[in-house]
Protein backbone atom coordinates (compact mmCIF):
# COMPACT_ATOMS: atom_id res chain seq x y z
CA UNK A 1 0.00 0.00 0.00
CA UNK A 2 1.77 2.90 -1.58
CA UNK A 3 1.24 6.75 -0.10
CA UNK A 4 -0.81 7.64 -2.97
CA UNK A 5 -3.19 4.87 -2.13
CA UNK A 6 -3.32 5.57 1.85
CA UNK A 7 -4.41 9.22 1.35
CA UNK A 8 -6.84 8.21 -0.87
CA UNK A 9 -8.16 5.61 1.21
CA UNK A 10 -7.92 7.65 4.42
CA UNK A 11 -9.59 10.60 2.98
CA UNK A 12 -12.62 8.81 1.75
CA UNK A 13 -13.23 7.02 4.75
CA UNK A 14 -13.30 10.19 6.69
CA UNK A 15 -15.76 11.66 4.11
CA UNK A 16 -18.02 9.14 3.62
CA UNK A 17 -18.28 8.77 7.13
CA UNK A 18 -19.01 12.74 7.91
CA UNK A 19 -21.72 11.76 4.85
CA UNK A 20 -23.43 8.94 7.39
CA UNK A 21 -23.31 11.35 10.21
CA UNK A 22 -25.50 14.44 8.38
CA UNK A 23 -27.59 11.89 5.92
CA UNK A 24 -30.35 14.15 5.08
CA UNK A 25 -33.08 11.72 4.74
CA UNK A 26 -32.54 10.39 8.05
CA UNK A 27 -30.85 12.65 10.32
CA UNK A 28 -30.85 15.94 9.24
CA UNK A 29 -34.76 15.51 8.49
CA UNK A 30 -34.90 14.49 12.46
CA UNK A 31 -33.26 17.17 13.17
CA UNK A 32 -35.56 19.78 11.49
CA UNK A 33 -38.57 17.80 13.54
CA UNK A 34 -37.26 17.99 17.05
CA UNK A 35 -36.50 21.81 16.62
CA UNK A 36 -39.88 22.26 15.16
CA UNK A 37 -38.74 23.71 11.44
CA UNK A 38 -41.87 23.41 8.89
CA UNK A 39 -42.24 20.44 7.00
CA UNK A 40 -41.85 21.69 4.09
CA UNK A 41 -38.35 22.62 4.82
CA UNK A 42 -37.64 19.01 5.70
CA UNK A 43 -39.44 17.59 2.34
CA UNK A 44 -36.73 19.47 0.43
CA UNK A 45 -33.51 18.19 1.91
CA UNK A 46 -33.03 15.55 -0.43
CA UNK A 47 -34.34 17.56 -3.65
CA UNK A 48 -31.63 19.97 -2.57
CA UNK A 49 -28.58 17.81 -1.76
CA UNK A 50 -29.13 15.57 -4.79
CA UNK A 51 -29.10 18.19 -7.51
CA UNK A 52 -26.99 20.43 -6.12
CA UNK A 53 -24.39 17.89 -5.97
CA UNK A 54 -24.84 16.66 -9.35
CA UNK A 55 -26.26 19.50 -12.00
CA UNK A 56 -23.33 22.07 -11.27
CA UNK A 57 -20.81 19.40 -12.36
CA UNK A 58 -20.55 20.30 -15.80
CA UNK A 59 -19.88 24.25 -15.45
CA UNK A 60 -17.43 23.53 -12.75
CA UNK A 61 -15.69 21.15 -15.26
CA UNK A 62 -14.94 23.75 -17.52
CA UNK A 63 -12.42 25.41 -14.83
CA UNK A 64 -11.08 22.26 -13.24
CA UNK A 65 -9.99 21.13 -16.94
CA UNK A 66 -7.97 23.96 -17.28
CA UNK A 67 -6.26 23.12 -14.52
CA UNK A 68 -2.44 21.05 -14.18
CA UNK A 69 -3.05 19.95 -10.90
CA UNK A 70 -6.73 19.35 -9.48
CA UNK A 71 -6.77 17.78 -5.99
CA UNK A 72 -7.22 21.54 -4.09
CA UNK A 73 -10.41 21.08 -5.67
CA UNK A 74 -11.10 17.71 -4.06
CA UNK A 75 -9.61 19.13 -1.04
CA UNK A 76 -10.93 22.99 -0.78
CA UNK A 77 -14.51 21.23 -1.78
CA UNK A 78 -14.08 18.84 1.34
CA UNK A 79 -13.41 22.02 3.53
CA UNK A 80 -16.23 23.92 2.48
CA UNK A 81 -18.36 21.05 3.13
CA UNK A 82 -17.02 20.66 6.51
CA UNK A 83 -17.73 24.61 7.75
CA UNK A 84 -21.33 23.93 6.09
CA UNK A 85 -21.60 20.94 8.62
CA UNK A 86 -20.64 22.83 11.77
CA UNK A 87 -22.85 25.62 10.66
CA UNK A 88 -25.38 23.39 11.02
CA UNK A 89 -24.90 22.15 14.04
CA UNK A 90 -24.62 25.59 15.11
CA UNK A 91 -27.77 26.97 13.74
CA UNK A 92 -29.77 23.99 15.01
CA UNK A 93 -28.45 24.81 18.84
CA UNK A 94 -29.11 28.46 18.59
CA UNK A 95 -31.61 29.80 16.12
CA UNK A 96 -35.33 29.74 16.24
CA UNK A 97 -36.68 26.54 14.59
CA UNK A 98 -38.00 28.06 11.23
CA UNK A 99 -35.00 30.18 11.24
CA UNK A 100 -32.73 27.54 12.06
CA UNK A 101 -34.45 25.47 9.33
CA UNK A 102 -34.11 27.82 6.63
CA UNK A 103 -30.34 28.79 7.54
CA UNK A 104 -29.56 24.59 7.19
CA UNK A 105 -31.09 24.47 3.87
CA UNK A 106 -29.37 26.91 2.42
CA UNK A 107 -26.00 25.64 4.56
CA UNK A 108 -26.62 22.41 3.15
CA UNK A 109 -27.36 23.88 -0.81
CA UNK A 110 -23.55 25.16 -0.33
CA UNK A 111 -22.31 21.41 1.13
CA UNK A 112 -23.64 20.29 -1.77
CA UNK A 113 -22.32 22.35 -4.58
CA UNK A 114 -18.91 22.11 -2.31
CA UNK A 115 -19.65 17.94 -3.08
CA UNK A 116 -20.23 19.05 -6.53
CA UNK A 117 -16.58 20.09 -6.64
CA UNK A 118 -15.15 17.04 -4.88
CA UNK A 119 -16.84 14.20 -7.57
CA UNK A 120 -16.08 16.56 -10.53
CA UNK A 121 -12.50 16.35 -9.62
CA UNK A 122 -11.80 13.23 -8.23
CA UNK A 123 -11.96 10.55 -10.50
CA UNK A 124 -9.24 12.31 -12.75
CA UNK A 125 -7.33 12.71 -9.53
CA UNK A 126 -7.80 9.10 -8.46
CA UNK A 127 -6.73 8.04 -12.71
CA UNK A 128 -3.37 9.62 -12.39
CA UNK A 129 -2.22 8.50 -8.70
CA UNK A 130 -3.72 5.32 -8.17
CA UNK A 131 -2.81 2.61 -10.81
CA UNK A 132 -5.54 0.28 -11.93
CA UNK A 133 -6.50 -2.81 -10.06
CA UNK A 134 -6.79 -0.92 -7.08
CA UNK A 135 -8.90 2.17 -7.46
CA UNK A 136 -11.78 -0.03 -6.94
CA UNK A 137 -10.56 -1.36 -3.39
CA UNK A 138 -9.72 2.46 -2.74
CA UNK A 139 -13.51 2.84 -2.42
CA UNK A 140 -14.67 -0.54 -1.52
CA UNK A 141 -12.64 -0.16 1.27
CA UNK A 142 -13.11 3.42 2.26
CA UNK A 143 -16.94 2.76 2.34
CA UNK A 144 -16.68 -0.59 4.15
CA UNK A 145 -14.86 1.33 7.13
CA UNK A 146 -17.37 4.42 7.04
CA UNK A 147 -20.30 1.96 6.79
CA UNK A 148 -19.11 0.33 10.06
CA UNK A 149 -18.37 3.81 11.89
CA UNK A 150 -21.87 4.78 10.53
CA UNK A 151 -23.53 1.83 11.92
CA UNK A 152 -21.68 2.06 15.53
CA UNK A 153 -23.71 5.47 15.64
CA UNK A 154 -27.39 4.33 14.72
CA UNK A 155 -26.45 1.41 17.21
CA UNK A 156 -25.82 3.93 19.97
CA UNK A 157 -28.97 6.12 19.05
CA UNK A 158 -31.41 3.34 18.78
CA UNK A 159 -30.33 1.92 21.85
CA UNK A 160 -30.40 5.22 23.71
CA UNK A 161 -26.91 5.09 24.86
CA UNK A 162 -26.33 8.39 22.53
CA UNK A 163 -29.70 10.22 23.39
CA UNK A 164 -32.08 11.01 20.49
CA UNK A 165 -31.80 15.08 21.69
CA UNK A 166 -31.22 18.27 19.13
CA UNK A 167 -27.71 18.49 21.22
CA UNK A 168 -26.62 15.39 20.63
CA UNK A 169 -27.52 15.14 16.97
CA UNK A 170 -26.00 18.58 16.39
CA UNK A 171 -23.10 17.33 17.91
CA UNK A 172 -22.53 14.07 15.87
CA UNK A 173 -23.32 16.56 12.50
CA UNK A 174 -20.38 19.38 14.07
CA UNK A 175 -17.92 15.68 14.46
CA UNK A 176 -19.15 15.27 10.68
CA UNK A 177 -17.83 18.91 10.06
CA UNK A 178 -14.24 17.97 11.33
CA UNK A 179 -14.08 14.75 9.25
CA UNK A 180 -14.51 16.86 6.46
CA UNK A 181 -11.89 19.13 7.52
CA UNK A 182 -9.54 16.91 8.65
CA UNK A 183 -9.90 14.77 5.00
CA UNK A 184 -9.29 18.33 3.21
CA UNK A 185 -5.87 18.38 4.96
CA UNK A 186 -4.61 14.77 4.53
CA UNK A 187 -5.80 14.83 0.68
CA UNK A 188 -4.11 18.65 -0.29
CA UNK A 189 -0.85 15.86 0.51
CA UNK A 190 -0.95 13.86 -2.24
CA UNK A 191 1.41 13.88 -4.68
CA UNK A 192 -0.63 14.76 -7.83
CA UNK A 193 1.56 14.96 -11.57
CA UNK A 194 0.64 17.74 -13.30
CA UNK A 195 -1.68 17.17 -16.64
CA UNK A 196 0.17 18.83 -19.24
CA UNK A 197 -2.92 18.57 -21.80
CA UNK A 198 -5.09 20.89 -19.33
CA UNK A 199 -3.97 24.15 -21.46
CA UNK A 200 -5.47 22.23 -24.62
CA UNK A 201 -8.49 21.36 -23.20
CA UNK A 202 -11.55 22.45 -24.96
CA UNK A 203 -14.17 24.07 -22.25
CA UNK A 204 -16.64 25.36 -24.71
CA UNK A 205 -19.81 24.21 -24.56
CA UNK A 206 -19.75 22.59 -27.31
CA UNK A 207 -16.30 20.75 -26.26
CA UNK A 208 -18.06 19.86 -23.11
CA UNK A 209 -20.74 17.76 -24.95
CA UNK A 210 -18.45 16.46 -28.01
CA UNK A 211 -18.07 12.99 -25.64
CA UNK A 212 -21.45 12.43 -26.19
CA UNK A 213 -21.60 12.50 -29.96
CA UNK A 214 -17.87 10.99 -30.34
CA UNK A 215 -17.62 8.45 -27.77
CA UNK A 216 -19.60 5.28 -27.72
CA UNK A 217 -17.89 3.94 -25.12
CA UNK A 218 -19.29 7.09 -23.22
CA UNK A 219 -22.86 6.56 -24.83
CA UNK A 220 -23.11 3.05 -23.61
CA UNK A 221 -21.81 3.85 -20.21
CA UNK A 222 -24.79 7.05 -19.81
CA UNK A 223 -27.12 4.86 -20.93
CA UNK A 224 -26.15 2.15 -18.36
CA UNK A 225 -25.79 4.43 -15.84
CA UNK A 226 -29.12 5.55 -16.64
CA UNK A 227 -30.66 2.79 -16.39
CA UNK A 228 -29.25 1.62 -12.82
CA UNK A 229 -30.79 4.92 -11.34
CA UNK A 230 -33.39 2.01 -10.41
CA UNK A 231 -31.25 0.89 -7.64
CA UNK A 232 -30.94 4.34 -5.76
CA UNK A 233 -34.59 5.08 -6.67
CA UNK A 234 -35.76 1.66 -4.67
CA UNK A 235 -35.76 1.81 -1.38
CA UNK A 236 -38.23 4.59 -0.16
CA UNK A 237 -41.10 2.11 -2.13
CA UNK A 238 -39.78 -0.97 -0.50
CA UNK A 239 -40.33 1.36 2.62
CA UNK A 240 -44.23 2.25 1.17
CA UNK A 241 -45.20 -1.61 0.37
CA UNK A 242 -44.69 -2.46 4.26
CA UNK A 243 -46.57 0.98 5.37
CA UNK A 244 -48.69 -1.54 7.20
CA UNK A 245 -46.02 -1.49 9.47
CA UNK A 246 -45.71 1.81 10.57
CA UNK A 247 -43.50 3.31 13.17
CA UNK A 248 -39.80 3.26 14.40
CA UNK A 249 -39.02 -0.56 13.98
CA UNK A 250 -39.57 -0.43 10.49
CA UNK A 251 -37.00 2.64 9.95
CA UNK A 252 -34.25 1.32 12.11
CA UNK A 253 -34.38 -2.06 10.34
CA UNK A 254 -34.00 -0.20 7.13
CA UNK A 255 -30.89 1.80 8.36
CA UNK A 256 -29.65 -1.51 9.97
CA UNK A 257 -29.92 -3.30 6.99
CA UNK A 258 -28.74 -0.42 4.63
CA UNK A 259 -25.84 -0.48 6.33
CA UNK A 260 -24.98 -4.02 7.06
CA UNK A 261 -25.20 -4.83 3.23
CA UNK A 262 -22.62 -1.89 2.47
CA UNK A 263 -20.29 -3.23 5.27
CA UNK A 264 -20.47 -7.07 3.84
CA UNK A 265 -20.42 -5.75 0.07
CA UNK A 266 -18.48 -2.76 -0.47
CA UNK A 267 -15.10 -4.46 -0.36
CA UNK A 268 -16.16 -7.19 -2.15
CA UNK A 269 -17.82 -4.76 -5.23
CA UNK A 270 -14.72 -3.15 -4.95
CA UNK A 271 -12.33 -5.79 -5.82
CA UNK A 272 -15.45 -6.93 -8.40
CA UNK A 273 -14.89 -3.96 -10.33
CA UNK A 274 -11.13 -3.91 -10.40
CA UNK A 275 -11.18 -6.95 -11.90
CA UNK A 276 -14.62 -6.39 -14.52
CA UNK A 277 -16.44 -3.37 -14.11
CA UNK A 278 -18.55 -4.32 -16.86
CA UNK A 279 -19.55 -7.41 -15.14
CA UNK A 280 -19.95 -5.92 -12.15
CA UNK A 281 -22.49 -3.72 -13.39
CA UNK A 282 -24.56 -6.69 -15.14
CA UNK A 283 -24.13 -8.54 -11.84
CA UNK A 284 -25.92 -5.65 -10.21
CA UNK A 285 -28.36 -5.20 -12.41
CA UNK A 286 -29.80 -8.50 -12.44
CA UNK A 287 -29.78 -8.56 -8.17
CA UNK A 288 -32.08 -5.55 -8.23
CA UNK A 289 -33.94 -6.65 -11.18
CA UNK A 290 -34.79 -9.98 -9.80
CA UNK A 291 -35.23 -8.62 -5.60
CA UNK A 292 -37.15 -5.43 -7.07
CA UNK A 293 -39.32 -7.87 -9.29
CA UNK A 294 -40.14 -10.22 -6.14
CA UNK A 295 -41.04 -7.02 -4.28
CA UNK A 296 -43.68 -5.80 -6.54
CA UNK A 297 -45.19 -9.59 -6.89
CA UNK A 298 -45.52 -9.61 -3.32
CA UNK A 299 -47.18 -6.09 -2.96
CA UNK A 300 -49.59 -7.06 -6.14
CA UNK A 301 -50.38 -10.61 -4.46
CA UNK A 302 -50.90 -9.04 -1.40
CA UNK A 303 -49.00 -11.46 0.69
CA UNK A 304 -47.48 -8.52 3.35
CA UNK A 305 -49.02 -8.68 6.64
CA UNK A 306 -46.20 -8.03 9.15
CA UNK A 307 -43.94 -6.67 6.78
CA UNK A 308 -41.21 -5.32 8.69
CA UNK A 309 -38.91 -8.13 8.68
CA UNK A 310 -39.23 -9.10 4.75
CA UNK A 311 -38.80 -5.30 3.71
CA UNK A 312 -36.09 -5.09 5.79
CA UNK A 313 -34.68 -8.18 3.92
CA UNK A 314 -35.44 -6.42 0.25
CA UNK A 315 -33.81 -3.57 1.53
CA UNK A 316 -30.67 -5.06 2.52
CA UNK A 317 -30.31 -7.31 -1.43
CA UNK A 318 -31.52 -3.71 -3.31
CA UNK A 319 -28.34 -1.83 -0.71
CA UNK A 320 -26.27 -4.41 -2.22
CA UNK A 321 -26.57 -4.20 -5.58
CA UNK A 322 -26.78 -0.32 -4.71
CA UNK A 323 -23.35 -0.61 -3.59
CA UNK A 324 -22.37 -3.27 -6.40
CA UNK A 325 -23.69 -0.19 -9.02
CA UNK A 326 -21.67 2.75 -7.06
CA UNK A 327 -18.40 0.86 -7.34
CA UNK A 328 -18.52 -0.50 -10.61
CA UNK A 329 -20.06 2.88 -12.22
CA UNK A 330 -17.05 4.99 -10.76
CA UNK A 331 -14.20 2.60 -11.59
CA UNK A 332 -15.50 1.74 -15.01
CA UNK A 333 -15.24 5.82 -15.78
CA UNK A 334 -11.98 6.10 -13.89
CA UNK A 335 -10.63 3.49 -16.23
CA UNK A 336 -11.69 3.76 -19.31
CA UNK A 337 -9.54 6.34 -22.01
CA UNK A 338 -11.29 9.02 -21.55
CA UNK A 339 -8.59 11.17 -24.07
CA UNK A 340 -7.58 13.10 -21.60
CA UNK A 341 -11.24 15.22 -20.23
CA UNK A 342 -11.77 12.78 -17.45
CA UNK A 343 -13.26 16.08 -15.40
CA UNK A 344 -15.36 16.64 -18.33
CA UNK A 345 -16.99 12.76 -19.02
CA UNK A 346 -16.98 13.08 -14.79
CA UNK A 347 -18.99 16.08 -14.59
CA UNK A 348 -21.01 15.61 -18.08
CA UNK A 349 -22.20 12.12 -16.66
CA UNK A 350 -23.45 13.21 -13.37
CA UNK A 351 -25.03 16.32 -14.71
CA UNK A 352 -27.14 14.37 -17.31
CA UNK A 353 -27.76 11.76 -14.14
CA UNK A 354 -28.79 14.85 -11.72
CA UNK A 355 -31.57 16.04 -14.04
CA UNK A 356 -32.65 12.27 -14.67
CA UNK A 357 -33.03 11.90 -10.66
CA UNK A 358 -34.90 15.43 -10.53
CA UNK A 359 -37.43 13.77 -13.40
CA UNK A 360 -37.60 10.53 -11.20
CA UNK A 361 -39.60 12.43 -8.72
CA UNK A 362 -42.47 11.37 -10.96
CA UNK A 363 -42.32 8.10 -9.62
CA UNK A 364 -43.78 8.92 -6.10
CA UNK A 365 -46.86 10.65 -8.36
CA UNK A 366 -46.90 7.03 -10.18
CA UNK A 367 -47.09 5.58 -6.66
CA UNK A 368 -50.11 7.48 -5.53
CA UNK A 369 -51.80 6.56 -8.88
CA UNK A 370 -50.91 2.49 -9.07
CA UNK A 371 -49.06 1.70 -5.70
CA UNK A 372 -45.46 1.29 -4.72
CA UNK A 373 -45.73 -2.30 -6.25
CA UNK A 374 -46.43 -0.75 -9.71
CA UNK A 375 -43.45 1.57 -9.50
CA UNK A 376 -41.48 -1.44 -8.08
CA UNK A 377 -42.34 -3.32 -11.48
CA UNK A 378 -41.36 -0.37 -13.26
CA UNK A 379 -37.63 -0.38 -11.97
CA UNK A 380 -37.35 -4.25 -11.90
CA UNK A 381 -37.41 -3.52 -15.70
CA UNK A 382 -34.97 -0.60 -15.84
CA UNK A 383 -32.57 -3.05 -14.14
CA UNK A 384 -32.76 -6.19 -16.13
CA UNK A 385 -32.52 -3.73 -19.04
CA UNK A 386 -29.13 -2.77 -17.65
CA UNK A 387 -27.70 -5.74 -18.46
CA UNK A 388 -28.37 -5.37 -21.76
CA UNK A 389 -26.84 -1.53 -22.05
CA UNK A 390 -23.86 -2.80 -19.64
CA UNK A 391 -22.96 -6.09 -22.09
CA UNK A 392 -22.31 -3.59 -24.54
CA UNK A 393 -19.33 -1.84 -22.51
CA UNK A 394 -15.83 -2.86 -23.16
CA UNK A 395 -13.37 -4.46 -20.46
CA UNK A 396 -11.52 -1.44 -19.62
CA UNK A 397 -9.37 -3.28 -17.07
CA UNK A 398 -8.10 -5.49 -20.19
CA UNK A 399 -6.91 -2.25 -22.38
CA UNK A 400 -3.64 -1.52 -20.81
CA UNK A 401 -2.67 1.38 -22.77
CA UNK A 402 -5.55 3.35 -21.21
CA UNK A 403 -3.17 7.06 -21.38
CA UNK A 404 -5.49 7.80 -17.82
CA UNK A 405 -3.50 5.12 -16.14
CA UNK A 406 -1.46 6.14 -13.30
CA UNK A 407 1.88 4.09 -13.98
CA UNK A 408 2.56 6.71 -16.36
CA UNK A 409 3.61 9.63 -14.85
CA UNK A 410 5.73 12.84 -16.43
CA UNK A 411 8.99 13.81 -15.18
CA UNK A 412 9.84 17.47 -14.27
CA UNK A 413 11.82 17.58 -17.78
CA UNK A 414 8.97 16.73 -19.90
CA UNK A 415 9.66 12.91 -20.47
CA UNK A 416 7.62 10.01 -19.43
CA UNK A 417 8.35 7.49 -17.01
CA UNK A 418 6.49 4.22 -16.57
Amino acid sequence: MNKSYRIHLTSLALTKTADGLIDPKLVLAWLLNAIGSPGYLVGMLVPVRESGALLPQLLLARVIQRREIRKYFWAGGAALQGLAALGMAVAALTLPGAVAGWVILLLLAVLAIARSACSASYKDVLSRTVEKGNRGKVSGTAGTVAAVAVLVFALLLSTGILPREPLFVSAAIAVAGGLWLLAAGVFSRLEEPEDNSASDADVSLSGLLNPLQEDSEFRNYIATRALLISTALAPPFLVMLGSTDTGFGNLGLLVLASSIASIVSSYLWGALSDWSSRQSLMLAGAISGVVLAIASATGFLDLIDEAGLLIAVYVFVSQIAYQGVRAARKTHLTDMDSHGQKSIYTALSNTLIGVLLVLGGLFGALADLAGPETVLAVLAALSLAAIVAASRLSEVQRDAGSEDDAQTSTNTDGSQQT
